[in-house]
């Protein structure tokens, strides 16, 4: 995808050089060999944005509609509905101005406008729809000028109620015949370019002009008259009606005040405020003329938001007084039954032919070379890409006229259609979803509040947006419900192919700013005073000193998280008093990236310290904002086995499967081989370990102090079945659960707050989607041959503290009297020291009694015990947790510190 050649800065410096001001430039692949040889930008507001915004707007609706809606619906609503109609598309224009005075704009219009401010995704399905509603409005102006045609031509005399010289024969293939042969025309002036195109319509808006005074200078000039018109009724009958022009008339203005919707005699079918209001509204969808011709206004940000308001504001002057003449002058009869009635009033016919040609072709050539610019920009953005890779190419003044060809020939095959009337339905309903779009792309900047949003058009606010928004969606279905139904469809299709696809650009995504908008906003609203132990839930900091070995547990942790943060720290061992730079920014891309590979929904907190205890100690107390921070740290395991690399065993790093990520296009900058290469090999059995046990224990005993939960983690990397595209639902998998401190037998409590931290995460990897359908099984050691019997009672009461808690787990007895009596008793009777030096044989027995029950399960939970206070005890300590956790498989050992459980509502 092609980056921004434009940024924000340079909008003042605009036409200075055609790279920079949306020159095709000859770094494109698809583009001709050779750099532009002239600056494309050549059209000035006049030219470039009032002529042609007048003739789209002006059209075939001027000549051979205005009869229709001042005769169905009357003066007063056929005012209401250009009012109606100009609000909605006035509050579009605000918008328009608004963005396209907000930095540098290239071609491709309101393509350009709304994809570099909704993001790739947003901006190239409405592009594309807004180019198919320009390729069918090509069509419509021709299939209307050729109806214009042979309504005055055509040799069948009861096919028009129209007068003049018949000559032209008339059909479905004639009317193809014709309509291909003013295609062809519009093709030829396209081709040669748009500043041939804008010389050309400032003669046809002379033309138009010149039309328009006669209209008005005919209705002071020509003298009342009396026509019979006649129509083909059913049964090939011929319908006769009488009709008059009356000159100016207060009896006939005051007749044709209200409204007396009747019969259409073109399709046989009755009218309404809705049906007149939609043909009514196709004269509105050129505003956007102007801003389409982006790419050859020498300076867009100026002409366009001043050309389009000027535009608009004659074309409303002049329908308002067009109404109001023909209300004034003609019956309701001449108004309804002939939509050519302006020939026949008008001092010399031929003028307003004249106009209705000229209009027709004029908008249809405006159209042509719009739809021809937005395709030209969605191929040089390669949203979609090869099937429009060739519309990239141009010519040496960097005309797009492959661009141009696709137009026309898909226009060729919208006239195939011969229906006008279904064709404008669709085209307005498209213009109007490209209008709301421009609205939402404009109401996302002003809610994002972004400070580089500073447009220098003023005149706009999230209100005028979001009634612009609501106003185009309404109008779309009082239109034609099923066209705005299957449009909206055809839109989110489009969506989730480009999401699909992932582009990604350098453009900005709208999506973030608001996210961050409302993220801030909520983040606020978090309250860590008003936490409650209900709605308690794990908030993970685990710290990986290499993601090659650490990719299990990694997978693993994203299963135990249940919808809370999930954070993956990482120590920088170093200096920044020597270092020339911050070795930590440069590495979040490449972590970035390992997260995207894996699937899983962790953010990257890195940070740079001499030592590993000391950035442990910084990530959890920095770590997170307001009340989303770790309540729980866990790390790998201490001990002597040689990591394995996962890199070398998951196809997702393979290079087999990054074939789509070749050319750099969706992995932000990190492709497959650099991301292998950031991250060293794994530690070998002689490479020198980066913590010692002391330090290792000291960071679970800082953590500890500053009331984290820890948990350890061992043999996760013989875990399966825990990557994202892995379908095991954990119907075949155990995970056991030991509750009791197994080095300190004298302690029988399995109700304190570590024990119940312990069942909690259990039941909280239960809950998830991979282990949905794991069976849990809770172990309690008792010592069966003791005199004291009172295990009985305390089995009953964990029974019942388990369904309070409502946790669903098989509880299993496990008598451990040949276990204990390894364990060496203090003299006296006095309790154990919790870090006493345990006998090799108890650790043996444990570790015995863990493999009898527990060899067969997926996961184990086991209490961890609180480290030593004096660090001279670390290496015992550790060594104590490998000799009984030796050889198990996926182990947690897990120390709680805050109360996780709650039994009320």
């Amino acid at each position: 995808m092609s980056n921004e050649r434009t940024p924000l800065i340079t909008t003042g410096v605009c036409g200075l050089t055609a790279v920079a001001c949306g020159a095709v430039s000859d770094d494109t692949p698809e583009s001709s060999s050779g750099s532009p040889s002239k600056d494309p930008r050549k059209l000035n507001t006049f030219f470039g944005v009032m002529v042609p915004t007048i003739l789209s707007m002006f059209s075939i609706v001027l000549f051979l509609r205005t009869g229709f809606v001042v005769g169905h619906a009357g003066l007063l609503q056929g005012l209401l509905m250009v009012i109606v109609a100009y609000t909605i598309i006035s509050l579009t224009i605000l918008s328009i101005c608004a963005i396209s005075t907000n930095g540098a704009i290239q071609g491709g219009g309101a393509y350009y406008m709304i994809s570099r401010s909704l993001g790739p995704e947003f901006g190239g399905s409405i592009g594309l729809m807004f180019f198919l509603a320009k390729v069918c409005a090509c069509g419509e102006y021709v299939l209307g000028l050729v109806e214009a045609i042979l309504d005055v031509f055509g040799s069948d005399p009861e096919s028009s109620a129209s007068q003049g010289v018949r000559v032209l024969p008339q059909g479905y293939w004639y009317t193809v015949l014709y309509s291909a042969v003013v295609l062809l025309l519009c093709l030829l002036v396209c081709l040669v370019g748009a500043h041939i195109y804008s010389r050309t319509a400032f003669i046809i808006l002379l033309v138009v002009t010149v039309s328009l005074l006669s209209i008005f200078i005919s209705s002071v000039a020509v003298k009342p008259q009396d026509f019979i018109i006649t129509h083909r009724g059913p049964g090939n009958q011929t319908l006769r009606y009488n009709a008059s022009y009356t000159g100016f008339s207060a009896t006939t203005l005051r007749n044709n005040l209200g409204s007396g919707y009747s019969l259409d005699y073109s399709t046989n079918s009755v009218m309404s405020f809705a049906t007149v209001f939609a043909v009514m509204f196709t004269s509105c969808t050129g505003i956007m003329a102007g801003a389409n011709m982006s790419g050859e206004l020498k300076t867009p940000s100026v002409s366009i938001p001043k050309g389009t308001i000027v535009a608009v504001f004659y074309t409303f002057t002049v329908y308002v007084l067009l109404f109001i003449l023909v209300s004034a002058t003609c019956d309701r009869t001449l108004l309804i039954q002939d939509y050519g009635f302006l020939q026949r009033i008008n001092i010399w016919p031929p003028f307003v032919t004249i106009g209705i040609c000229c209009a027709s072709l004029s908008a249809a050539m405006c159209s042509m070379i719009g739809a021809s610019r937005i395709l030209h920009a969605l191929a040089l953005d390669h949203l979609f890409g090869l099937p429009l890779a060739p519309a990239a190419i141009t010519s040496s003044s960097g005309n797009p006229w492959m661009a141009v060809l696709y137009t026309w020939a898909l226009a060729q095959c919208v006239v195939f259609a011969g229906q006008l009337n279904a064709v404008a339905s669709l085209v307005t309903v498209f213009y109007l979803l490209a209008y709301a779009a421009v609205d939402l792309a404009c109401l996302a900047l002003e809610w994002a509040s972004a400070p580089n949003f500073r447009p220098t058009f003023q005149l706009f606010s999230w209100h005028t947006c979001l009634l612009g928004i609501l106003s185009c969606l309404v109008m779309m279905f009082v239109i034609n419900p099923v066209y705005s139904s299957g449009s909206i469809v055809l839109l989110l299709v489009l969506l989730l192919f480009l999401h699909y696809r992932s582009p990604t650009s350098s453009w900005g995504y709208i999506s973030q700013a608001l996210i961050f908008h409302q993220v801030r906003k909520y983040l606020l609203m978090l309250d860590v005073r008003k936490d409650h132990v209900k709605f308690w839930r794990p908030q993970v900091l685990l710290m990986v000193a290499n993601p090659r070995s650490s990719c299990q547990l990694i997978l693993f942790v994203n299963q135990l998280k249940k919808g809370g943060l999930y954070v993956l720290g990482h120590v920088q061992l170093g200096d920044l008093d020597s270092l020339p730079s911050d070795p930590v920014q440069q590495q979040y891309n490449f972590w970035l990236s390992l997260v995207d590979k894996l699937g899983v929904k962790a953010f990257v907190d890195l940070t740079l310290s001499p030592s590993v205890r000391q950035g442990t100690q910084h990530l959890l107390r920095i770590t997170g904002l307001g009340g989303m921070k770790p309540n729980m740290l866990i790390l790998g395991f201490y001990d002597s086995s040689t990591p394995e690399d996962y890199f070398l065993q998951d196809s997702a790093f393979c290079d087999s499967s990054m074939g789509q990520n070749s050319e750099g296009e969706y992995n932000f900058g990190v492709d497959l081989p650099s991301l292998q290469a950031h991250f060293p090999p794994v530690r070998h059995v002689e490479s020198p370990r980066w913590l010692s046990p002391e330090e290792y224990v000291g960071i679970v005993s800082d953590a500890i102090k500053m009331n984290k939960n820890v948990c350890l983690g061992r043999y996760f990397f013989q875990l399966e079945g825990e990557g994202k595209d892995s379908k095991v639902d954990g119907s075949d998998r155990t995970i056991d659960v030991w509750p009791l401190n197994l080095l300190q037998p004298g302690s029988s409590d399995y109700e304190d707050v570590c024990s119940l931290f312990l069942l909690q995460m259990a039941c909280v990897l239960n809950m998830s989607n991979k282990w949905r359908h794991a069976r849990m099984r809770i172990f309690l050691n008792v010592e069966t041959e003791s005199s004291d019997q009172g295990w009985v009672v305390n089995e009953e009461t964990f029974r019942e503290l388990l369904k309070k808690l409502r946790i669903r787990a098989s509880i299993k007895i496990v008598p451990w009297d040949s276990v204990v009596q390894h364990h060496t008793q203090p003299e006296g009777g006095r309790p154990a020291e919790p870090n006493q030096a345990l006998s090799d044989d108890f650790l043996s027995a444990v570790n015995c009694m863990l493999m009898e029950h527990s060899s067969q399960a997926a996961v184990r939970f086991l209490y961890l015990p609180r480290p030593p206070a004096h660090h001279s005890q670390s290496q015992q300590y550790l060594t104590q947790l490998e000799a009984v956790t030796n050889g198990l498989g996926p182990t947690l050992l897990i120390h709680g510190v805050t109360p996780v459980t709650y039994t009320d509502l």
